[in-house]
């Protein structure tokens, strides 16, 4: 087949932020910088269910509103993701600041076609159904207009569409932390050991433990395969209670700071370090690979690849979700990307920049799906 192609820069230009807050655009101030008008009592990068996460996204629309020169305040907004805990409530939180309704979507092909209201959220199984939570937003006489803004979360929802093309950026994501523990532990590396670490603890059942972040889940698998924390005292203290946090796990690696060959004890201090500054991202080299394994992703098959050897092993943008954006776009709705990826998985560092490489938003990608516009 003939394949379409774009980045959603295409219709978001660069109105997006990452995981730290600081939007790409120049002219708007961002987390680091302006935390205390945002209503911070210290710098720290909230996270995406906090109404403090909400009250950011606020302020950041209206600078985006009056840098793309617009004088009229923004009146309501529009909100698409993917999962209802986190897009969800990031949703309702942002709705004590504008009148907002959102989407929450997923293609689920093994179940009958549905659709639930569920308050001012529309939950769907299939991305089409995008096309009708457009006009009901119509019907709803919302003004789709310049005193709007279409909210989209990146990862999952206007690329890598959950449900059709997911596992290929939880496979970079996976790839990244074997191509870091390898690097950090050379020979004494053990796939199945990192496996069975890994597997286990990237279900919701530990994500009380490990805060469902992949930064604390590479950490500590590396802990583990590198022989500081060693798997059955690690399963051990977790079944009976004597750990139940990350940083109780980062104060007794601590302690067992002798058994670290230099690489390790180096990647031990960065996370360490990071944790008790409150960085949602400590394990930055380990970001920085995942960046390189996602942008792999795009785009890197021929032209005529059939779709089933693209949605399995390249990362897509979800047409339903761009068809939407540009339209949208085009009416003079604000479109707004968020992302929970870390900068540092998502922006080229100088020299990468230097060799040609792009942000995710800016980065090719094949385009897959139908048009719902």
């Amino acid at each position: 087949m003939t394949w379409q192609r774009g980045t959603l820069a295409d219709f978001m230009g660069d109105a997006i932020v990452y995981r730290n807050l600081e939007p790409v655009h120049p002219d708007v101030p961002g987390l680091r910088e302006a935390w205390s008008a945002f209503g911070l009592g210290h710098y720290y990068i909230p996270r995406k269910t906090s109404p403090a996460y909400a009250a950011a996204l606020h302020r950041f629309l209206e600078h985006f509103q009056r840098a793309r020169g617009v004088a009229a305040p923004l009146q309501s907004a529009l909100f698409v993701g993917d999962t209802l805990m986190n897009d969800g409530t990031a949703a309702r939180n942002l709705g004590r600041h504008l009148p907002i309704v959102g989407f929450i979507g997923a293609d689920r092909p093994a179940e009958p076609e549905s659709i639930e209201m569920r308050g001012e959220l529309m939950v769907a199984n299939r991305w089409s159904a995008l096309g009708e939570f457009l006009e009901r937003v119509r019907s709803a006489g919302a003004p789709l207009n310049e005193c709007t803004a279409l909210l989209l979360d990146l990862d999952k929802t206007c690329l890598g569409a959950r449900g059709r093309n997911d596992k290929v950026i939880d496979a970079a994501r996976v790839a990244a932390v074997q191509h870091t523990m390898q690097s950090t532990l050379g020979d004494a590396f053990d796939l199945a050991t990192f496996r069975a670490v890994y597997d286990p603890l990237n279900q919701p059942e530990y994500h009380p433990f490990t805060a469902d972040n992949q930064d604390y889940l590479a950490y500590i698998c590396l802990m583990v395969v590198g022989g500081v924390y060693p798997a059955e005292e690690l399963w051990a203290d977790l079944r009976s209670g004597a750990l139940s946090t990350i940083e109780g796990f980062a104060e007794r690696c601590e302690a067992r700071r002798e058994r670290m060959a230099p690489g390790l004890l180096a990647a031990h201090r960065e996370v360490r370090d990071g944790i008790s500054s409150e960085d949602p991202t400590p394990f930055k080299g380990f970001r920085r690979r995942e960046y390189l394994e996602t942008v792999g992703r795009m785009d890197a098959l021929s032209d005529d690849a059939a779709a089933q050897d693209v949605l399995a092993r390249e990362i897509v943008i979800t047409a339903e979700v761009a068809s939407l954006a540009t339209h949208l776009a085009a009416q003079g709705v604000l479109v707004f990307g968020i992302s929970d990826k870390p900068d540092e998985a998502s922006i080229p560092t100088p020299e990468q920049a230097a060799e040609g490489r792009q942000p995710i938003h800016r980065t090719r990608m094949k385009v897959y799906g139908q048009a719902v516009v």
